[in-house]
């Protein structure tokens, strides 16, 4: 059975209406089969089931997972009570080791489920799910210590010490192993939503685009339904042609045709009911109906959605640059640029052993940057060039590879041998630590301009110095020197307006892969 009788099996049979000449009649028998269609129970489709079912089989991986990893870090923190207390603990309160790690356990495992940490919408999101996982943890201790202070339990003290921050490092590592699986999964092609884009042609374009370079979010885009005035035989986005399966009023006939359970709506149509009847045409077809907004480079926890009166509004919150967020931030400097500090201390006589032995000159580079309000500070790098490198900069001027006021060239000839591996590991970035510990950047941030690249800036671009540089960002984890001019900008401006601490651990993290796997680094 394919899916369009599948689609047509699942409704109520309505008996033919005899043909008569009475148009009004004809009008009315057709009201009533429809009016009857709608009414019957839509069952699912085999599409929206097969979708069922991998969300399905995944969450229960990531059930299984948190239990042993809660188990595991509950269990350990009650034995290590045990070890600390003597065997005493044992006779005062023999259900020590049970009751513990199994009210722990549970209530661990219920705050998990009621923040929605494996609901379909944001498992494999990233940020969002790591925060969920981390806010259902901290309530879940709140409420453990609650009981233990009201019933007298012992053993609390072990297991904020312990289980605490092992249960929800090992849930965050967790969380971020399957990611990586489910990632592999799409790019194979399962566990995807097969999805129909719908809309102006320019909008679908926009969006189909978009999906193809962000393929890890699940997306498989498997047709277009243009508008009637755009429509076409196929649909051609960045060399690869989408069939047009048909246009806004026929999409859900469509999804049940081809076996799609994911419609996005990439365009304000002109009817203000479409929406809404599409949704009611989907039920048993699709699982999500997703409406796309042109809010380009506007992240997700700036926008909110406010009901007045049944009158759906979508707040964007206006960015601000000052304020508790940023207090926060300035700690998260301290706190990394301390304990960094530490083994780069250690690691420094070798470096300086290996550039002084490669070319004569000093260990450190100083050079002039702007950084926050357009305040110029010093920067301090390993040095990986000549000390004439500067003055051969006019004579290499012509094999300019970056765009804008960018300069870059592969095989630099005034790079050294061991300047060359220091780039590639960015080693040669170390010491500005000392720049975040002093306050003039921070660890994540927009890249560190120099002072004539300021003065091409023009005022959308000058919003880069409304934070301080960072040591790495998202232009150092995207491509760094691959990067056109243009990406590095946008990926600035985005970070700049939409950042977060989670955002800022998530690029650290990120950060630390690409200095293992180096990619764009010369």
């Amino acid at each position: 059975m394919t899916a369009v009788d599948a689609g047509a099996a699942s409704a109520t049979w309505i008996p033919e209406i005899p043909a008569t000449p009475r148009p009004s009649v004809d009008r009315d028998a057709r009201g009533a089969a429809a009016s009857a269609t709608d009414a019957a129970i839509r069952r699912a489709t085999p599409a929206l089931e097969r979708r069922r079912l991998w969300e399905r089989r995944f969450r229960i991986r990531l059930i299984v997972t948190d239990a042993a990893i809660i188990a595991t870090a509950t269990v350990s923190a009650s034995v290590l009570h045990l070890l600390a207390a003597a065997p005493r603990v044992l006779v005062e309160d023999p259900w020590v080791l049970t009751r513990l790690p199994l009210g722990a356990t549970v209530t661990w495992l219920v705050m998990l489920w009621a923040f929605q940490t494996r609901a379909p919408r944001v498992i494999g999101a990233g940020s969002a799910e790591y925060v969920r996982v981390a806010h259902a943890t901290g309530l879940a201790f709140g409420v453990l210590a609650i009981a233990f202070t009201v019933f007298s339990w012992s053993g609390l003290r072990d297991q904020l010490i312990l289980a605490l921050p092992v249960g929800l490092l090992g849930l965050l590592l967790g969380r971020h192993a399957w990611r990586r699986w489910l990632i592999a999964q799409r790019h194979a092609r399962r566990s995807v939503s097969r999805t129909i884009v719908v809309g102006r042609r320019g909008d679908v374009e926009h969006v189909i685009g978009t999906l193809r370079r962000n393929d890890h979010f699940g997306y498989h885009v498997v047709g277009a339904a243009l508008a009637e005035t755009d429509a076409g035989a196929a649909l051609l986005v960045e060399d690869e042609s989408f069939a047009v399966v048909g246009t806004p009023g026929t999409v859900a006939a469509a999804a049940r045709a081809i076996g799609a359970d994911t419609i996005i709506v990439a365009s304000q149509l002109d009817d203000a009911d479409y929406t809404r009847r599409l949704s009611w045409e989907l039920e048993g077809t699709a699982a999500d109906l997703v409406l796309s907004s042109r809010l380009t480079d506007v992240a997700g926890p700036r926008i909110s959605l406010r009901q007045v009166d049944g009158l759906p509004l979508v707040q964007v919150r206006i960015p601000t640059f000052e304020g508790a967020r940023h207090v926060y931030k300035r700690a998260l400097d301290i706190l990394i640029a301390t304990v960094a500090l530490v083994p780069i201390a250690l690691l420094t006589p070798f470096i300086a052993l290996a550039v002084s032995l490669d070319s004569p000159g000093p260990l450190f580079f100083r050079q002039r940057r702007v950084g926050l309000n357009s305040r110029e500070f010093e920067i301090v790098k390993f040095r990986t060039m000549r000390t004439s490198a500067e003055s051969e900069l006019a004579a290499l001027a012509a094999r300019n590879e970056a765009a804008g006021p960018l300069f870059k060239i592969h095989d630099d000839p005034r790079v050294t041998r061991i300047g060359k591996v220091l780039r590639r590991f960015s080693l040669d970035e170390l010491p500005q630590f000392w720049n975040v510990l002093r306050g003039d950047m921070s660890v994540v941030g927009p890249r560190p301009p120099l002072p004539n690249e300021v003065g091409g800036y023009d005022h959308a671009v000058r919003r880069r110095l409304y934070i301080k540089p960072g040591i790495t960002g998202l232009w150092q984890v995207s491509g760094r020197s691959d990067l056109t001019w243009e990406q590095s900008v946008r990926l600035d401006l985005h970070y700049v307006e939409n950042w977060s601490v989670m955002t800022d651990l998530m690029i650290m993290w990120r950060t630390a892969r690409v200095m293992v796997r180096p990619n764009g680094a010369y």
